[in-house]
Order: structure tokens, then sequence, then C-alpha cells
């Protein structure tokens, strides 16, 4: 896996000594919404994927990365899902564990980061990404980013008695 520099954070592969931050954030009731997560996951499920981790995206279809700044300090996690390499497709999402680092331009860094390397090394055409109307954050990040709204998914998430919308983003990379 080729390591991803930026200028003030990189995004590297996940490795067996990542387990305590993958559990703090997967175990995060406040980030649930973001993930669709309705469930605790347990150390020896995060470190069974740790050991799995490893494997080919075109095989497991997913690229998790882990965000961090210079002094090797975790700051978040950046996923590939969806991985349709037939019609040159996936999905991005991103996670900025402490509300600290966020509004700093980290996600901006790794955002564009990953992009690029899903565009060059992956060779795909379009890139999306599902955001909680209510997060303005994300919102903003995204478009900053390229990102354009195509979509309004009405009433698509229940979370905590109510039912959100959510926006489809996409980013269409017309190198050819």
């Amino acid at each position: 896996m080729v390591t991803l520099k930026g200028k003030h954070i990189y995004l590297r592969a996940l490795e067996p000594e990542d387990l305590e931050f993958i559990y703090t954030i997967e175990n995060d009731e406040t980030i649930w919404e973001l993930s669709n997560t309705v469930t605790p996951y347990s150390k020896f499920l995060i470190k069974e994927y740790l050991e799995h981790a490893h494997k080919d995206i075109y095989e497991v279809k997913q690229l998790r990365l882990l965000i961090s700044d210079y002094i090797n300090k975790p700051i978040g996690l950046i996923d590939v899902f969806d991985f349709d390499i037939k019609n040159r497709r996936a999905g991005i999402g991103i996670l900025i564990q402490n509300k600290e680092n966020r509004l700093k331009g980290f996600g901006k860094e790794a955002l564009a980061l990953l992009s690029n390397y899903c565009f060059t090394n992956l060779d795909l055409h379009q890139l999306y990404c599902n955001i909680s109307e209510t997060n303005v954050s994300s919102i903003k990040l995204f478009e900053n980013q390229g990102f354009t709204r195509i979509g309004l998914k009405k009433d698509w998430n229940f979370y905590q008695g109510n039912y959100t919308n959510e926006y489809l983003y996409q980013l269409i990379n017309n190198v050819l």
C-alpha cells in the first residue's frame, strides 16, 4: 500500500496497534448516526477485522485507511466502499474522531489525497458519498472538494425517533 502524504497529515493502512483507536470510534454512540451503526463492536471482532485489513480492495470491495498527523497520532478514518470495478465507481466516507481536530483542514487534505488516489491509482471514473442533510460540516467539505449534490433521499435514515433526509453527492473524474 502506498502511503499517501499531505502537508499536515498522511493516510496509511491499518495496523494491529490501531485496535484501541478503531474500538473507540466504532463504539462511540454519538457518531453511530453517521455510520448507521446500531450495536457496539467487540475488541475481538475489530481484531479479526484488522487481521484481514491487508486484503486487496479488488477482493473485499473496500479500503479503510487511518488518517494520522506527522507525530503518528491517529486523527480519523477514511473509507472507500462499494468498490465497483466494472462501473469504475466507489463510495467514500470520512470521520475525524475528536471535535478539536475538526475544521482544521485535516478532512479536506485526507479527502483530496484519497480522491486523487482513487482516480489515479484505482482508475475510477466517479466517487460518491451520502451525507445527512443536518451534517453541514460534511456538506461543506465535500462541496469544497468538487462533489456535486445530485439527489435527495427523503426519510432515508431513522435516528432517535425521527426520519432524516440524506443527500447523494458525486464527483466525476472527466479525465479519460
